[in-house]
């Protein structure tokens, strides 16, 4: 399962932005195998990020998670930003996320099955297996369709009707993605820092 390292400066101003880029380095370093998944650069200063996210195809070992997890300190020998700027301590958060396992909508992964219909309409609906049932088999996720005297009809509307409530599960699953992610550039801590880099900026 893919796992996802966020690098982010949280609120922080362009030194942080810019201590975002050279611990994503640093990471790349000990961890072989990552890519940029995605980042936000600094809206006016070149290679500066305000987040930065690594992927890694192959998963990454729990010992890197306790390793990096949490808060790291840039101790900057020099600011090209801001030279004279008394402060020359910087925090970055750094975040693992697991990847979201949505359902994979795919037509092999629904299982088909008839019924009657039962109640109202006439001899051919109560005696004869007009409804369908389509159950997401990965999921476990099912919807019954029973409007049309056409077993094929109901068939296609099942399907149809499935699709929807899975396209609609995964674009809740995204969003709760989207904000929890969202959520980690507020909940840097400045101090306690899990590791502490110096140099440059």
């Amino acid at each position: 399962m893919k796992k996802y390292i966020q690098i982010t400066a949280g609120r922080g101003p362009v030194e942080c932005a810019r201590a975002v880029a050279l611990v994503a380095r640093e990471i790349c370093r000990s961890v072989p195998g990552l890519t940029m998944s995605d980042a936000e650069p600094h809206k006016s200063a070149p290679g500066c990020y305000m987040s930065i996210t690594l992927a890694s195809d192959v998963g990454i070992a729990a010992s890197v998670a306790d390793e990096w997890e949490g808060t790291v300190l840039w101790h900057s020998t020099s600011d090209p930003y801001r030279p004279g700027h008394k402060r020359c301590n910087w925090f970055v958060g750094v975040h693992f996320i697991d990847d979201l396992e949505l359902p994979d909508i795919d037509e092999r992964d629904i299982a088909y099955a008839t019924c009657r219909s039962g109640g109202n309409g006439g001899q051919n609906v109560n005696k004869v297996e007009t409804s369908v049932r389509a159950v997401h088999v990965p999921t476990g996720l099912s919807v019954k369709c029973s409007d049309e005297r056409s077993q094929s009809l109901n068939r296609r509307k099942a399907r149809e009707r499935l699709l929807l409530k899975l396209m609609s599960l995964r674009r809740e699953a995204e969003a709760g993605a989207r904000r929890d992610n969202w959520a980690m550039h507020d909940s840097l801590v400045r101090g306690n820092a899990v590791k502490k880099f110096s140099g440059p900026l």
